[in-house]
């Protein structure tokens, strides 16, 4: 019997992520150094994947999120892996780390952290890769689609590029050398569901066309380290315009970050939170500058500064 088939208790960490990355709706995300949630796994009586708590940022029980692991990303996510390698019974204890309806890939950060402690309980644990299936099981039951640019971010860490079309499979994006990202949390909620549903449906042709070449001069850009190309391709002329109303600092913000130096500012996900690409040097000034309009708007708000190659989820203790 090996190591890992004697273990009765795994806890894993899995990071914050940006989604769409502004430039790529669905396609593109990236890991965030600084937040992320973890999942306790323990093995149990019975069959199959149960609840024990859900704690909040506080520490507190969390007044929002289920402990009935039909309604739960963690435990939805870790039932799909169970169902396919699993035996018995094991338990989750969720402890969140990322606020919820964030723009900063909560449900995500739950789905992956939960599938990766689980997947420590195995006699053979599958490869991160692996476990993207089985982790966008809970990330689809929370935002209604199946994308997996929150998700991949968060399990495999780095930029990815995850289009639909080649699910299981991602593509990793070099970062470009001397760029770091900037993400602001306003204290304000944005429904990933319901802001998804409020999409339009048709794109213009010239718009359609414009949002390739940014996406396509982006991922250029970072494989040739170009940082000058990385400014004129980090936009978003179809989504962004239409979740822009919703974050109601989202303007003041995004100029300030402009004049600060900012390669490229959109919205993280669906919002609320807004991020930045900028040089390295520039971060931590562009963090200040964005919360300083953030609060000029009588908002309160939180920022991180990350890396563009931040790890994955991993395990943290057996």
């Amino acid at each position: 019997m090996t190591d890992a088939a004697m273990t009765d208790r795994v806890t894993a960490f899995a990071p914050a992520s940006i989604g769409n990355l502004g430039v790529g709706f669905d396609v593109l995300g990236l890991a965030l150094e600084g937040a992320g949630d973890r999942v306790i796994a323990e093995r149990c009586d019975g069959e199959g994947v149960s609840i024990a708590e859900v704690r909040g940022l506080d520490g507190e029980l969390h007044p929002y999120l289920s402990t009935d692991a039909r309604h739960n990303t963690a435990s939805i996510a870790a039932q799909a892996l169970w169902s396919a390698h699993g035996t018995g019974g094991i338990r989750l204890t969720v402890l969140k780390g990322v606020p919820l309806q964030s723009g900063m890939g909560s449900s995500a950060a739950s789905a992956v952290a939960a599938v990766v402690a689980a997947n420590g309980l195995l006699p053979e644990p599958l490869s991160a890769e692996a476990l993207l299936p089985f982790a966008l099981e809970g990330e689809q039951y929370a935002s209604g689609g199946l994308h997996a640019d929150n998700v991949a971010p968060s399990l495999l860490g780095g930029m990815i590029l995850c289009p639909e079309a080649l699910l299981p499979q991602t593509v990793r994006i070099p970062p470009p050398a001397g760029v770091s990202a900037v993400l602001l949390h306003p204290e304000l909620q944005v429904n990933t569901a319901q802001a998804r549903r409020g999409l339009g449906r048709g794109v213009t042709l010239k718009d359609w066309v414009t949002q390739q070449g940014f996406l396509a001069g982006f991922i250029a850009a970072c494989h040739a380290g170009d940082i000058e190309l990385i400014g004129r391709t980090l936009k978003d002329v179809v989504i962004e315009p239409q979740r822009a109303g919703n974050v109601s600092c989202f303007a003041a913000v995004k100029a300030a970050a402009e004049q600060a130096g900012a390669l490229g500012v959109s919205l993280s996900g669906s919002g609320p939170s807004i991020f930045a690409l900028c040089r390295e040097s520039r971060a931590v000034n562009l963090a200040t500058a964005m919360e300083q309009a953030c609060r000029a708007e009588g908002i309160d708000c939180q920022s991180w500064v990350s890396a563009l190659d931040a790890p994955g989820a991993r395990v943290q203790e057996v």
